[in-house]
């Protein structure tokens, strides 16, 4: 009976974030946070990641054994004869049967040798009087499935049925049923099972608690139904909500957040209840999830919570590395798996409360306690930064997608926050480097980048992976050219921030995207702005860096009234030099719509390292030790995984799931090689997971998979015969054809991820 491992397995399951742009210049990474612009290359990672790949490779084998093992018990309880049973597809690499033993190979050779026919040909009395095995047991090269063959059951020649017996198709029809779905149902069975050992022993998943919300997404404009009779003032979720349910169905983590989302029909409404502190019962809010321009994935616009602990995750290791760098905090003794226990002399337990005191603080200096790995203690400072504006550019149709941070269409430039110590440029760049252009190196027509933005730099950088590239610099006030090296992945291996000490412009936003993805022109727009524009002044108000011109911008969103928009002057020199060598001083009026004044108003002070830098806030699903709670979160969790396979399924078709976002066998190891990382039972979760899209994908209705055959029993149970045998062959080459081209498309997929 020809089986088909999982090959496409929905990316919405293993998702664990919404989607929300990321900050300084790195991109996000698999928590939701930013994972750094530089790679490791030591021994021990690279041998920890092949045993979690042997792991995830083995867990894979298991899922198929039991698969099969199902419908090989239940075809020997039917009476039906086993000939082989197969682990894997292709050629045969080792086989064992009683009698002949362990054999390289098959073992039908030797059998023929013997008695001139194969195996499946000799009588059962036959087979006794040679003391043989009735049933190959095999191992095949190519791990992407496996099968029970049986007497008389041939997909590909239906006609070639034998009609002993224990034939399969003189067994009963209801028997034969049982057969054909017992590998489902030993699969969902293994996936209740391994549900239940890990919730046994306890996991920790990412709090429904709401970090980051995207100002224009779906959960910022969001109003609660019963915001005036709890005193509430102002739409949208905040930072520190805490989801209770979603249409009715309760919310134990972030992922049950994206998940809902991510699955929600075109233009329906989510009911999303959450608590808020300091407010006495449950806010309830409609929020209608919009396409994500990063993901392509239905999305309120949401990122999970972060703790105070500085994370020791692989992936994040270097983004936390070059922050501590970046904000001093490393110099101050500030090391990964440091927790921040108190800011300007208030306790903090989440990276919410942190946001909100720095925000409270003003210009008031602060200091920050932290508690190291190692148990002591130590007091850094914790300057607080501008809080920029995060817009999404409206690009080209088709281009790459581009976020950036600035005010009203003005961006900084990029500077280097920190240079990683494996970086192939560790000796060229340094830290406070402002990048004023790239180029090609050699120079070729097009390809030379002046005044760049963090988004337009790092896509320049990708093109151009493993290359020489000349960047432009200001270092200590004096312009520099250095000859650059990428790596293989497009990247300098520094972190890349703001230059907020320099009051100049990068090449500037002429429109972004707004409501309903619609471009929405910038104030600055008219202007036409040069890159390495200086901003001298703000209306009457000097500026000296980007801290005034924040200040001053903020000052004019405060001073106008709510709807309304407001004029000021710009006093600017653009970089284009006289004959006396000097830029052009030149006074520019702008007109700031309302949404930009409100967008002004929103922003806070910001801490100096950011809450991705942090391990998320987590919640630990746990049957507190009790078998009885630990079988019942298994099957709770089983049933939630079939029903959202079906639910990834069904988007498919209605295209608000993209076949981008399914992985094949090469994504699925891939991912599981990281799961697994952050421990063994988060491996039994993640094969669970394997297990029920094994399941689900084996029973659906598509011939040479269970639940084709399933429908030719029923067909047969009613028309009194099997379906002709030209619509069974047509119907088989078919189905081939169709999951042919479903591991054609993920595995190409797959590649491009890893490429990428």
């Amino acid at each position: 009976m020809p089986e088909t491992v999982a090959t496409a397995l929905p990316a919405a399951h293993a998702a664990r974030t919404g989607s929300l742009p990321s900050h300084a210049g790195t991109t996000r990474g698999p928590r939701g946070g930013r994972s750094g612009r530089t790679s490791g290359s030591a021994a021990p990672v690279q041998c920890g990641v092949l045993l979690n790949v042997l792991a995830i490779l083995g867990g894979f084998t298991l899922l198929i054994v039991v698969h099969e093992l199902g419908h090989f018990l239940a075809a020997r309880w039917a009476g039906i004869r086993v000939d082989g049973f197969a682990v894997g597809m292709g050629p045969t690499a080792c086989s064992y049967r009683a009698g002949i033993g362990l054999v390289p190979g098959s073992t039908d050779p030797i059998v023929r040798r013997r008695f001139g026919r194969p195996a499946i040909e000799l009588t059962d009395e036959e087979l006794r009087a040679a003391r043989l095995g009735e049933t190959e047991y095999s191992l095949r090269w190519l791990p992407i499935g496996g099968f029970v063959k049986m007497l008389g059951q041939d997909d590909l020649h239906p006609t070639d049925a034998a009609t002993g017996q224990r034939s399969y198709l003189a067994a009963p029809i209801g028997r034969r049923m049982i057969v054909v779905s017992a590998g489902v149902i030993a699969n969902a069975a293994l996936a209740v099972l391994l549900f239940m050992v890990a919730f046994m022993v306890g996991v920790r998943f990412e709090a429904p608690v709401l970090g980051e919300v995207a100002p224009e997404g779906p959960a910022a404009k969001a109003v609660a139904t019963d915001a005036s009779a709890l005193g509430i003032t102002g739409a949208g979720l905040r930072s520190g909500d805490r989801v209770r349910s979603i249409d009715g169905a309760p919310v134990r983590t972030f992922s049950d957040i994206f998940i809902a989302a991510a699955m929600a029909a075109p233009g329906a409404v989510l009911d999303v209840v959450v608590e808020r502190p300091g407010v006495e019962g449950a806010l309830r809010f409609p929020v209608v999830p919009e396409r994500s321009g990063t993901s392509r994935l239905y999305s309120i616009g949401v990122a999970p919570a972060s703790s105070t602990r500085l994370s020791r995750q692989r992936e994040v290791a270097s983004l936390v590395e070059l922050s501590l760098l970046e904000s001093g905090l490393g110099a101050a003794g500030v090391v990964p798996g440091a927790e921040l226990i108190s800011v300007g002399g208030e306790a903090v337990e989440t990276w919410n409360r942190v946001e909100r005191i720095v925000a409270a603080s003003g210009e008031t200096p602060l200091t920050a306690r932290w508690t190291l790995p190692d148990g002591a203690t130590v007091e850094t400072p914790f300057a607080p930064r501008p809080g920029l504006e995060m817009v999404e550019v409206a690009g080209e149709p088709g281009g790459s997608v581009e976020f950036a941070e600035g005010l009203a269409g003005l961006v900084p430039l990029m500077r280097v926050g920190a240079v990683s110590p494996e970086s192939l440029n560790r000796e060229l760049l340094r830290p406070g480097d402002v990048v004023l252009g790239v180029a090609r190196s050699p120079m070729v027509r097009g390809a030379q980048l002046s005044f760049p933005r963090r988004g337009e730099l790092l896509e320049f950088l990708r093109s151009g992976k493993s290359q020489r590239v000349d960047v432009t610099i200001l270092r200590d006030g004096v312009e520099r050219r250095v000859e650059a090296r990428t790596d293989a992945a497009g990247r300098l291996g520094v972190l890349l921030s703001a230059a907020l000490e320099l009051p100049v412009i990068a090449r500037p936003i002429d429109a972004i995207v707004g409501p309903e993805q619609t471009r929405v022109a910038t104030a600055i727009a008219p202007l036409r702005l040069l890159g390495g524009t200086r901003i001298l002044g703000i209306g009457e108000r000097p500026v000296e860096d980007w801290n005034g011109i924040w200040r001053a911008l903020r000052d004019v969103a405060a001073a106008a009234a709510p709807g309304s928009a407001a004029s000021i002057t710009l006093t600017v020199a653009q970089p284009i030099a006289t004959e006396g060598g000097e830029a052009p001083v030149e006074t520019l009026a702008i007109t700031l719509s309302p949404t930009e004044l409100a967008a002004l108003r929103a922003l806070r002070e910001a801490p100096p390292v950011d809450g991705a830098a942090f391990d998320p806030l987590e919640v630990t699903l746990t049957a507190g030790g009790n078998p009885i709670a630990a079988v019942a979160m298994g099957f709770r969790e089983t049933h939630k995984m079939i029903v959202m396979t079906y639910l990834t399924i069904a988007r498919l078709v209605q295209r608000t799931v993209g076949v981008d976002q399914l992985r094949g066998p090469v994504g699925i190891v891939h991912l599981g090689s990281t799961v697994i990382d952050h421990g063994w039972a988060y491996g039994l979760l993640f094969l669970a997971m394997i297990s029920v899209n094994l399941a689900v994908l084996n029973f659906l209705p598509l011939p040479i998979v269970d639940g084709g055959l399933f429908l030719y029993l029923i067909y047969e149970k009613i028309r009194g015969s099997p379906p002709p045998v030209a619509f069974q062959n047509f119907a088989t080459m078919i189905g081939l054809l169709l999951i042919g081209s479903l591991f054609v498309v993920t595995f190409y997929n797959d590649i491009a991820r890893l490429i990428g």
